[in-house]
């Protein structure tokens, strides 16, 4: 029975995101991506129906599985950019460094201004960067992997809705500038928004987005003692 209900609700996961693709096609806004759609309509069935999450993640655990290779796939279309990140590689690797030095730090005191407890501001420093690699460095830190995957999908999900609309009115042209921008900010969710707005900007968003993640695993056990 528990393999029939958790397959019933991996199946309606896919039919819903399927679904809400089509619809955000034909109404594009942000607050209708499916990103943000799904999970809120999943959440609500779940709490009215009563069903815990792990029954929920009993077979939908293999859609989390694939974020791993999703994120690798980001990297495939960076060989086609090669030349355009030759020439930029200096302002690149420096405006990641700089941005997660800021994410980091800044998130750090934040959580100490407001009084939060030691687990969630340690989970909450890595939510700048994307799952798989979050999942890696929190444990590093000192937090707990599932209160930071919960802060990687919000950081995602409102860096994803708050870069377009700063994006629209914000005087900045170059793909450079925006890839970078949605990679930083938003990281895998932020990364696939770029792809569709230009092959260009969705390749420098992959880039920076792998960088953040490859240079806050490496530096996480200096952090964990840092902060």
């Amino acid at each position: 029975m528990t393999l029939i209900t958790g397959l019933f609700w991996l199946a309606l996961t896919v039919v819903l995101y399927a679904a809400s693709r089509g619809f955000h096609r034909r109404f594009p806004s942000p607050w209708l991506s499916p990103l943000i759609v799904v999970p809120a309509i999943l959440i609500i069935a779940l709490l009215l129906l009563r069903v815990p999450y792990a029954v929920y993640n009993s077979e939908s655990h293999w859609l989390s599985a694939m974020l791993g290779p999703a994120t690798v796939a980001f990297a495939v279309p960076i060989y086609d950019y090669r030349q355009t990140i030759r020439r930029h590689w200096l302002p690149l690797v420096v405006g990641v460094v700089v941005g997660m030095a800021v994410a980091v730090f800044s998130t750090v005191l934040f959580c100490r201004l407001l009084g939060l407890p030691e687990l969630v501001e340690r989970s909450l420093a890595v939510r700048s960067i994307s799952t798989p690699f979050a999942l890696a460095a929190a444990t590093e830190v000192g937090g707990q992997s599932g209160l930071a995957a919960v802060f990687v999908i919000i950081t995602g999900l409102v860096g994803m809705v708050m870069g377009e609309w700063l994006l629209g009115w914000l005087p900045v042209r170059s793909n450079l500038a925006r890839g970078a921008l949605f990679g930083a900010g938003a990281h895998a969710v932020g990364t696939a928004t770029a792809h569709k707005r230009s092959p260009e900007e969705g390749v420098i968003s992959s880039l920076v987005m792998i960088i953040a993640g490859i240079l806050i695993v490496l530096l996480a056990p200096w952090f964990s003692h840092l902060i």
